[in-house]
């Protein structure tokens, strides 16, 4: 729940802040937010079905915001590796939940796939030379 409002402080304090809102100018970036909340809230209350039943779905919008144009005032170093980051652990959680690991290991994988999400859209919003 605190992450959730995190987030959403994070995103409102950046679209108060600026003409574009990141996932307005990065819908790939939106797209794989709505996968991302809508699986990992459910997980932080121990329902890890909709990971379960929703990783590839979860993989393939990683691979998709990989592969997308990203906006030019947000292409940097710092982003593009963190968004390999994610696109890597999307893969590593598909094969996690493919092989039956275990709830516990795919929560913390979960935890760490949502902070590297967090990474990027602080990375966005505060820029490349602050810390989110």
């Amino acid at each position: 729940m605190m992450a959730m409002l995190l987030l959403l402080a994070t995103i409102n304090v950046y679209s108060q802040n600026s003409n574009t809102n990141i996932f307005e100018s990065w819908p790939e970036l939106k797209t794989f937010h709505g996968v991302m909340s809508q699986t990992f809230h459910p997980a932080e209350e121990g329902n890890l079905e909709p990971i379960k039943t929703r990783v590839a779905e979860f993989n393939t919008k990683a691979i998709a915001l990989a592969a997308s144009k990203m906006p030019a005032d947000l292409n940097t170093e710092k982003v593009k590796s963190a968004v390999a980051e994610l696109k890597e652990g999307a893969a590593k959680m598909q094969k996690m939940i493919d092989e039956k690991a275990s709830d516990e290991a795919i929560t913390k994988h979960l935890t760490y796939l949502h902070d590297v999400f967090h990474r990027i859209v602080g990375l966005c919003v505060h820029g490349e030379g602050e810390k989110h």
